[in-house]
């Protein structure tokens, strides 16, 4: 039975809840809002520190001898590519007489295919004037480089149609001859041979006349290549916006900074593993969640406060002395991450329990948290551990210490047999959670609930743990009240009883016995 339920209960909680995740992450805003900060005056700075070189920019319509309305841009691709070799980069250096080399300079330009028959091209130097000259010399180097080829293409296949049509009519020439050879034979054999003479003649003479048309045809064009590829648009200087430039590169490095917090902040959650929902923290302590409480500011505290944070805390400060005023044993608060906040919920305990009596609060806090209190005439007294034990008067008396990393834990039992846990959301990891559930269940110091400290607002779990031990304050006063049969806690009763004022010990009660339900339960 205990094997199905514990495999049952591992396979409920999921490897990695995604609601966790999410206030985890939004817990952790500074985090990556900072990062996204910092992206973003980085961005600003690199475009002020690292304004752009000085660029000039000239467009270049190309004409093709293959142009075709279907063309998806191959040839203006192959342009691009041209544009960025050695020898138009050459002509270019040569005409503005530079010694720089044509690799080193090829590094500060770049052709763009704007449309099948624009390209564009941007240089960067030194100077605004030095980018013109460069751009003017680096658009004629390529018309040329570009007409020069044309025009080789167009020669070459001039000449390949020349020739095809010069070996025809000498095959025409030949034919010619044959025919004039024949025609003095008469006899039918010498007839059929001659016909298809003259059809081969016929087919001949129209070849020569397409060859020879297609000839012109080729050099032709050229012209019309030549005519057609010309700068459109003459260099000139691209206008640099610092506003422009130091917004965009803002946005993108805010943008980065975002993405690279948020990573951050995952892994951390992930990684660290340390719970902040109520359901998780009462469940890794072993202890229900009684009250919620905003954390304590560290600079400045303003004498004003929400309604709603004074209403809580001042229930929290009256559940906490009616724990105190009915437990047999001194109250204790441990903290775990918050001594601000344990310094000030015991503070006010102790004031509302000094109009009772005599109080006094042992401070086993390893910071000064609690000694630089704000304490009032007629409060309560401050003592540290060693004096407490000094203390001969009857007093009340509430513990203040820490279940932090290096507590010493044979020293808790001093501070009260009971315990009210201050936790910060977040703070710790959940296998330091059960370290302190499990050290304080060997010190025998019953933990009767869990204060929560900075919770989150989007957190709607349940914080009570239904399957623990019945020592939770809701309810636990009334119900000793009743079993003691008058509506006094049974502490006051016996203090009045034993004459002294002090409280005495209560003998432990022993649980019934249990009548076994068959002979296999008894066995």
């Amino acid at each position: 039975m205990t094997t199905s339920t514990t495999a049952e209960s591992s396979a409920a909680v999921p490897l990695l809840d995604l609601q966790v995740l999410v206030v985890a992450v939004r817990r952790r805003r500074r985090l990556w809002s900072g990062v996204a900060l910092l992206g973003l005056l980085l961005g600003a700075a690199l475009a002020v520190l690292t304004p752009p070189p000085p660029t000039a920019v000239t467009k270049v319509l190309v004409a093709h001898r293959e142009d075709q309305p279907n063309d998806t841009g191959t040839l203006i691709r192959t342009d691009v590519a041209l544009l960025s070799t050695t020898r138009i980069a050459g002509k270019a250096l040569q005409a503005l007489k530079s010694p720089e080399k044509p690799e080193d300079f090829m590094a500060d330009y770049q052709g763009t295919g704007l449309t099948n028959n624009l390209l564009q091209i941007d240089v960067t130097a030194d100077s605004e004037a030095k980018a013109v000259a460069r751009a003017k010399a680096l658009a004629d180097a390529f018309i040329a480089d570009h007409v020069r080829r044309m025009r080789e293409a167009a020669r070459a296949e001039a000449k390949a149609l020349l020739d095809q049509r010069d070996r025809m009519r000498a095959e025409l020439g030949r034919i010619n001859k044959t025919i004039g050879d024949d025609s003095l034979d008469r006899d039918a054999e010498a007839s059929a041979s001659i016909e298809s003479l003259f059809a081969r003649r016929a087919e001949l003479n129209s070849r020569i006349a397409e060859f020879d048309q297609r000839a012109a045809e080729a050099g032709t064009g050229t012209p019309r290549v030549v005519a057609g590829t010309q700068i459109v648009d003459a260099p000139r200087v691209v206008a640099h916006s610092l506003t422009r430039t130091a917004a965009m590169n803002a946005g993108i490095g805010s943008a980065l900074g975002l993405v690279l917090g948020l990573a951050l902040a995952l892994v951390g959650t992930v990684v660290g593993d340390r719970p902040v929902l109520r359901r998780e923290i009462a469940s890794n302590l072993g202890a229900s969640v009684i009250a919620e409480l905003g954390p304590e500011p560290r600079l400045i505290r303003w004498p004003w406060r929400p309604r709603r944070t004074r209403a809580a805390r001042e229930r929290l400060t009256t559940t906490l002395a009616r724990a105190v005023r009915g437990s047999v044993e001194p109250v204790s608060l441990l903290e775990l991450g918050c001594a601000r906040s344990a310094s000030a919920i015991a503070l006010n305990v102790g004031r509302a329990l000094a109009a009772e009596g005599p109080v006094v609060l042992v401070d086993g806090l390893p910071g000064p948290e609690l000694a630089d209190g704000r304490q009032e005439p007629g409060g309560p007294t401050v003592v540290s551990g060693e004096a407490a034990e000094s203390l001969d008067y009857p007093t009340r008396r509430v513990g203040v210490g820490s279940v932090g990393p290096g507590t010493a834990w044979t020293d808790l039992r001093y501070l009260g047999g009971q315990t009210v846990l201050v936790v910060r959301a977040g703070h710790s990891s959940a296998a330091w959670l059960h370290t302190v559930a499990r050290q304080l269940a060997e010190q025998r110091i019953a933990v009767i609930g869990v204060v929560l400290i900075d919770p989150d607002p989007g957190d709607r779990t349940d914080g009570t743990l239904w399957d623990g031990p019945r020592t939770a304050l809701r309810g636990h006063e009334e119900r000793t009240a009743r079993q003691n049969g008058t509506g006094q806690p049974r502490t006051e009763r016996l203090a009045r009883q034993n004459g002294t004022g002090q409280p005495r010990a209560e003998r432990p009660s022993r649980p019934p016995a249990r009548v076994p339900d068959s002979d296999q339960e008894a066995r």
